[in-house]
């Protein structure tokens, strides 16, 4: 019989954590079958990216996963999962599963809580009242996930988990589809004009990406440069605002969602972040698979990610000149830009490759419901 897994996501529209999900969905093939529950009605576009023939389901009518804390709220999430036999819980919007538990243990599957990072409402400074609810809540948990150090020290030292509970596992891609040269038409819109750098981003669109401030930095380049910002979501019209104020509007290309991200990075110059908050982005290791050079600011592990030689393009900056020099600099320079790309590939195929990562989700997933061998089949 497969294991039947639910998925407690504090949104489902694609981002980092839903597409390590996805993947991780995807290789688990018959193993097993899901249940997925958003806490964001209707934020469900990471559904796109589930292969054909995976055994899956959007909840329908489930529990809030949100809302004050309620007795009633937590048995009702309760009494939903003890159907399943395996509970996977994501970020804070997620955290009641872990609470549910913690109120209501008797007869629950184990729950695994994975934390990827925050939203802009901590990205700066995380609130006490949330962290004391954490320290409650992942006291439940079978075991809690982080992907970087800056989360682990966290977690250990202001989450209190201790370290029998703690796992980090770093994100992993398969590295060595980032090698094939992509399609010159892969991206919707790009039409690249000859000595022109194309400086590009993959992200929601989300506040805490700050992908203004992007547009602000890409703006203030003297060189010839296109920027492509891939990805959807609610600041579209911030983003064409600042845009037009910079007077790129003509230079920026919005495909919107794209998948296979191993089909169009390529067509990058440059990969820039812009966020007030990451952890261990895969964007940034999919930017390294296909040999770029990387332009962000030193948030989460990014600056412990990338190769020593890109290291100096990692700024601290609270506007956008600090990016915007970094941008201009490897933007003057295509022999720069192909030497760091080439040692962050390198970097990218020694330590971030898919394989190790899915080893170790499915060694403890499947010691989480006393069944080590349940995934074996993607172990390999």
């Amino acid at each position: 019989m497969p294991v039947h897994i639910l998925h407690l996501h504090s949104s489902f529209d694609l981002g980092g954590k839903e597409a390590r999900a996805v993947r991780l969905m995807n290789l688990f093939g018959d193993a097993a079958r899901h249940t997925i529950v958003s806490g964001v009605p209707g934020a469900l576009s990471a559904r796109d990216a589930i292969a054909p023939g995976i055994r899956y389901e959007i909840a329908q009518d489930p529990p809030p996963l949100t809302g004050k804390p309620s007795v009633a709220r937590y048995e009702a999430i309760a009494r939903y999962m003890q159907r399943f036999d395996l509970v996977l819980s994501y970020n804070w919007g997620a955290i009641d599963g872990a609470m549910a538990r913690r109120v209501f243990g008797k007869g629950q599957p184990p729950l695994i809580q994975h934390e990827d990072g925050f939203n802009s409402d901590e990205a700066r400074r995380l609130k006490m009242e949330r962290n004391v609810y954490r320290r409650i809540a992942f006291g439940a948990a079978h075991a809690v996930v982080v992907p970087s150090k800056t989360l682990e020290t966290i977690a250990r030292e202001t989450w209190k988990v201790p370290a029998a509970k703690l796992h980090r596992i770093v994100n992993g891609i398969p590295v060595e589809r980032y090698q094939q040269r992509p399609s010159a038409k892969a991206i919707p819109g790009l039409r690249r004009k000859a000595s022109e750098v194309v400086v590009g981003t993959i992200a929601g669109l989300r506040p805490v990406k700050d992908l203004p401030r992007l547009v602000r930095a890409v703006g203030g380049v003297s060189a010839r440069v296109r920027l492509v910002i891939v990805g959807e979501g609610p600041e579209r019209a911030a983003i064409e605002a600042s845009a037009n104020a910079m007077g790129l509007a003509d230079r920026l290309v919005m495909p919107g969602f794209l998948p296979d991200p191993h089909r169009y990075v390529g067509l990058f110059d440059i990969f820039a972040l812009s966020s007030h908050s990451e952890q261990f982005p895969i964007a940034v290791v999919e930017a390294m698979a296909a040999g770029l050079p990387v332009a962000a600011p030193g948030v989460g592990d990014v600056l412990d990610m990338v190769a020593e030689e890109n290291r100096p393009f990692i700024v601290n900056f609270t506007g956008e000149v600090d990016l915007r020099n970094a941008i201009e600099a490897l933007a003057a320079n295509a022999e720069l830009r192909a030497r760091i790309g080439a040692a962050n590939h390198a970097k990218a195929l020694e330590l971030y490759d898919e394989a190790t990562m899915v080893r170790r989700y499915a060694a403890l997933y499947g010691s989480a419901i006393g069944k080590p061998d349940a995934f074996t089949s993607i172990i390999g």
